[in-house]
């Protein structure tokens, strides 16, 4: 359960041997206030929490709660590849269908989209093979 920015305030002001009254006077704010924050009745003002977080010794990252947690692909990069050809192949096969209907491909460009596009299936179905 996550606790709430009071608990966390309360527990690192007391981890540092701080009183209300200290941590009041370095933020430049009352002990009223600090005790506020703790009791979870007010918050710190947004551009307080750098210098909140530097007094307590911690990140904003960590006094805020906030979780940085990197997505993991459940694909294989192996499976991303072959994906990433076929792809490219289909959009190269597509290109050149609409820009010729549209008179508006070279019949030079036509060929190496194409090649671009059968290099990419070749590296897929190879790949495939392993």
């Amino acid at each position: 359960m996550k606790k709430t920015l009071g608990v966390i305030i309360a527990e690192h002001r007391k981890e540092k041997g701080m009183t209300q009254l200290e941590l009041a006077e370095k933020m430049g704010v009352t002990d009223k206030a600090v005790s506020k924050w703790e009791r979870d009745l007010s918050c710190p003002d947004i551009h307080s929490l750098p210098n909140l977080a530097a007094i307590l010794g911690i990140s904003v990252d960590d006094l805020m709660q906030i979780k940085k947690e990197v997505p993991v692909s459940s694909k294989k990069p192996k499976e991303v590849m072959d994906i990433l050809f076929k792809a490219v192949a289909l959009a190269m096969g597509i290109a050149v269908i609409v820009l010729s209907v549209l008179d508006a491909l070279p019949v030079e460009s036509g060929i190496t989209l194409l090649g671009i596009g059968m290099t990419c299936i070749g590296i897929s179905l190879l790949n495939n093979k392993e």
